[in-house]
């Protein structure tokens, strides 16, 4: 039976299947690289000149995401995270975005203020398997990584997965 022939309502319904089989698989192709399980043990310098140990960490939930400032999605996306660091941990990795002034200077001039570990070279990124940012995991007090999300995502999407890791 051609498609024309079938009612509206059907052709909707079929459009929107296949509509939303595309989008899922490529978010599924998206993640497909990033590491899944129990979250490595890492260690990077902080923006701040400091260094952090992700083991610090142990026991409490977080978000890492990664990201990059020449990245418009990911700047798109840095009033989300900044707002989400007031009420939850959130551990920011400026990946291949400069070094520790340019990366400074960056934040300043955008008025955010969140954790920021300095990836330079994409190694950190490269442990998770992240190729591309934005890249948010939620870290559960087990250190499992509970999500994984690649691209732009809602604050309330955000709030609502960290909600369900708490």
């Amino acid at each position: 039976m051609p498609l024309k022939k079938l009612p509206k309502p059907v052709r909707f319904l079929l459009w929107l299947l296949v509509f939303a089989l595309v989008y899922f698989g490529a978010q599924q192709y998206q993640k497909r690289n990033l590491v899944s399980g129990r979250a490595p043990d890492y260690s990077a310098p902080l923006l701040r000149g400091a260094y952090f140990d992700s083991r610090d960490l142990a026991g409490k939930p977080y978000v890492l995401h990664f990201w990059a400032s020449w990245c418009p999605v990911c700047r798109f996306e840095q009033d989300t995270i900044q707002a989400l660091s007031r009420d939850h941990r959130v551990v920011s990795v400026a990946m291949q975005s400069g070094g520790r002034d340019k990366v400074r200077d960056y934040l300043q001039e955008q008025g955010l203020n969140f954790m920021t570990l300095l990836d330079e070279e994409g190694r950190l990124a490269s442990r998770f398997g992240v190729r591309g940012v934005p890249t948010t995991l939620l870290i559960n007090s087990d250190g499992e990584i509970a999500f994984r999300e690649v691209g732009y995502i809602t604050e309330w999407g955000l709030r609502l997965r960290m909600w369900l890791v708490d």
